[in-house]
């Protein structure tokens, strides 16, 4: 393993500063353990992320990893010590994952908030802090790229469009790749006919979990150059349209998500042009309208908290980790295209999947810090 060694562990000054920062603003300092359950982390993210992490065992044979990011350690962290009760954290220290042309070994810092119900209040503080924090440390010069995953989900509820079918449309939005699969029927195999009937309906995680079991007792990490995750969805697509006729994303519904994919602006032109193209398109779902209301209000408090709305960018394109993120997203970057130097946003639904009775609200972001400060070696 490559990195930074001793030196990822010494504490800087800079990070001082921004867990000062943090802590000054509630956030209580935690720091979970290197070693963590590898469960959530392939659950969450497919059995092909073996590969970009550092995986050995304990004595009982059960599967550990180094932290590859900290929000899942957070989490299992809240579960354990408050449960149901709302707490906000704050962390800095070493990550570990294979990243291409980075080390592998590399400070992450960050905050998440978990349990507020006052929805846009928390996102917009978020975000206020990412800003503040890169400013304490010397950034001023970064580009706010802003997502909503709550919305465009919504957007794909009111068009109608069946739940593997908008998977698909998340994942394929996500990952910058063409509409134009989903646009077609869906060819359903005969031969599997009794297998997509029975997982009709089924929630994807067990779906995928399931592919993925069976999988590895085979021995099998991929099948024709895919992972069992994307063999689960076209499993799942294909079920969905077993059950619905065959049919994929309609004209209309595609005509309508390509013009909200191109959408983009600050918060305010952005909300305009979504509003508009739902009034055009018939889109009268109350979850629509709420998800645009939600927008809104989030974008009235990043105003009231001075943040420079006008300069941030908001783009139906931008898409985040379909298992983490439910809502609002963000990026912080030094320009189009680049690396983020801090990104974040609502992870809604993670804190069941650890195992809460009921979902709780969550939002949270994280600074990559040798990124925004290759110089200084932080």
């Amino acid at each position: 393993m490559t990195g930074n060694g001793a030196a990822a562990q010494r504490p800087s000054a800079a990070h001082e500063r921004l867990l000062a920062l943090f802590e000054g603003r509630g956030y209580a300092r935690i720091e979970p353990p290197v070693l963590q359950p590898i469960e959530p982390f392939l659950e969450l993210s497919g059995e092909d992320i073996r590969r970009r992490i550092f995986v050995t065992q304990d004595e009982a044979g059960a599967e550990l990893c180094l932290r590859p990011e900290y929000t899942i350690p957070v989490c299992r962290h809240h579960r354990a010590t408050a449960g149901e009760a709302p707490a906000e954290y704050s962390y800095l220290g070493p990550v570990f994952r294979l990243r291409g042309h980075e080390p592998d070994e590399f400070h992450q810092g960050g905050i998440e908030s978990i349990g507020r119900t006052d929805t846009p209040a928390a996102d917009a503080e978020i975000l206020a802090l990412a800003v503040e924090g890169l400013a304490r440390l010397g950034r001023e010069d970064g580009q706010v790229r802003l997502g909503d995953m709550g919305l465009t989900s919504a957007l794909l509820d009111a068009l109608g469009v069946t739940p593997a079918a908008r998977r698909r449309c998340l994942r394929a939005i996500a990952a910058g790749r063409s509409l134009d699969d989903l646009a077609a029927p869906v060819a359903v195999d005969a031969a599997h006919a009794g297998l997509l009937s029975a997982i009709q309906g089924q929630d994807p995680q067990g779906v995928r979990a399931f592919v993925e079991d069976v999988l590895a007792i085979a021995g099998i990490s991929r099948v024709g150059g895919r992972t069992a995750g994307e063999i689960a969805e076209r499993f799942l697509a294909k079920a969905a349209a077993q059950g619905s006729g065959g049919a994929g994303l309609s004209p209309r519904a595609r005509a309508v998500i390509d013009e909200y994919l191109a959408i983009a602006g600050d918060p305010d032109a952005a909300a305009g042009a979504v509003r508009d193209l739902g009034r055009r398109a018939g889109l009268d779902a109350p979850g629509f309208a709420a998800a645009l209301a939600l927008f809104e209000e989030r974008a009235g408090f990043m105003a009231a908290s001075g943040l420079p709305i006008e300069r941030y960018r908001f783009t139906g394109r931008f898409a985040r980790n379909l298992d983490y993120y439910t809502g609002f997203i963000f990026e912080i970057a030094g320009s189009e295209g680049d690396r983020p130097w801090v990104g974040g946003g609502r992870y809604d639904g993670l804190l069941r999947h650890l195992g809460s009775a009921e979902p709780i609200p969550a939002v949270g972001c994280a600074f990559w810090l040798e990124r925004a400060f290759p110089r200084e070696g932080l």
